[in-house]
């Protein structure tokens, strides 16, 4: 059962990880996955589709196209959504919310197409009602776009964003979302297998999307998802999907993960976020500045998300401690592997260690990247903050 195309499935990820994605619809035998702006598309399978939600550590929702036509005039919208077969995703005496966007069409009243879509619903399914387009978590959301006159509905089977584990309830200053903290593991090239230090790990992301990888934990087992409320939701393929996934969890990680941070606060919840994972006893927390990190004897990588310096006056002071970071990192890393998120090259270049940019993406609406390298004991030439960023240029041009 559920091995038959069935839906048109679209993953959402934040700019620049669709690649990633597409990598991890791969890992699940899905060979048709392409790459597409703002994410990937896959013809899924009833079991696709659930693995997709189950298993995928970069997206944010994943989508199915349910209907697409073209809509001048709001009675042609409302005709063609009523026949949009709403029975197949929306439950009886189910709340829905309609999320839409307008953009160079007639129908440009964001507010008037959600309610004919939403007339349109209620038409076909009894007793819905409709709950506020932020509302996603206990009700069905919908998403309709308006693009030169041609109207695309798509139905979430996610429910609240994947991003959402459950465990990082605990926050220090600025924190990573966890579908940017795998992406950044990912990238880097580390699969789990190698030991792990985030220097500045705040609330901990990095370190325990790094255990949950190297256990091969799926980010989704612990939580529900929004297909779960849909009519013809297969309770036992889905009990099946879980139990295989546990099944593929390994006892402890395979090497060496550590995470410090200078600040009590954030070490604090760190500790108490990792325990909510279930991998407090795979990663080594620990309260202690850059300058007192610890790498292990065998070489591994640093993945790390510094301070962006986005604020004014924080450059001056971040400069001391990006070239603190390269100098630490030349003296104890040698041959390991690194890469940070960075929003700013002129910091980037304090590190005086070759860097390659491997990722471009936002954090908290800020653009960042991701940069990699070797460390050599060897420093690069001296840093000069005015100088044009070539590199970056070349490979992210304007």
């Amino acid at each position: 059962m559920g091995s038959r195309p069935q839906y048109d499935a679209f993953v959402i990820t934040a700019p620049g990880l669709e690649r990633l994605a597409v990598d991890e619809l791969k890992t699940l035998g899905v060979g048709d996955a392409r790459p597409v702006e703002g994410g990937a598309t896959f013809a899924a399978t009833r079991r696709t589709l659930y693995e997709a939600n189950l298993h995928l550590r970069t997206a944010s929702r994943v989508v199915v196209r349910a209907a697409e036509f073209g809509a001048r005039a709001f009675h042609e919208l409302e005709r063609r959504a009523g026949k949009v077969p709403w029975e197949a995703f929306v439950s009886p005496n189910v709340a829905v919310s309609v999320r839409v966007t307008c953009r160079k069409s007639r129908l440009y009243h964001s507010d008037a197409v959600a309610e004919r879509v939403a007339g349109a619903i209620m038409s076909r399914v009894t007793g819905v009602h409709v709950a506020p387009a932020e509302s996603d978590a206990a009700s069905q959301l919908i998403l309709v776009r308006l693009l030169h006159d041609r109207c695309a509905i798509s139905v979430d089977s996610s429910g609240p964003l994947l991003h959402l584990r459950g465990y990082r309830q605990a926050l220090a200053k600025a924190p990573l979302r966890e579908t940017l903290a795998a992406a950044a593991l990912l990238a880097s090239g580390w699969r789990g297998d190698a030991p792990l230090i985030d220097p500045m790990c705040g609330s901990g992301t990095i370190p325990i999307e790094g255990a949950l990888i190297a256990r091969r934990i799926a980010p989704g087992l612990g939580r529900q998802f929004g297909f779960e409320n849909w009519p013809d939701f297969d309770s036992g393929l889905w009990g099946d999907l879980v139990s295989v996934a546990k099944g593929r969890v390994i006892a402890r990680a395979p090497a060496p993960i550590a995470g410090s941070d200078r600040d009590a606060g954030a070490i604090r919840a760190a500790v108490s976020n990792a325990e909510r994972a279930g991998v407090l006893d795979d990663v080594e927390l620990s309260e202690r500045p850059v300058s007192a990190m610890q790498p292990t004897a065998m070489p591994g990588w640093i993945v790390s998300n510094p301070p962006y310096g986005v604020r004014v006056g924080e450059r001056d002071r971040l400069r001391n401690l990006y070239a603190q970071l390269g100098n630490v990192l030349r003296a104890k890393c040698s041959g390991w592997r690194f890469a940070l998120l960075s929003a700013d090259p002129a910091l980037e270049r304090q590190l005086r260690l070759r860097l390659e940019p491997i990722l471009q993406t936002s954090n908290g609406g800020i653009d960042v990247r991701v940069v990699a390298g070797t460390v050599t004991a060897r420093p690069d030439a001296d840093p000069d903050p005015d100088a044009p960023d070539t590199a970056a240029a070349q490979r992210y041009p304007s």
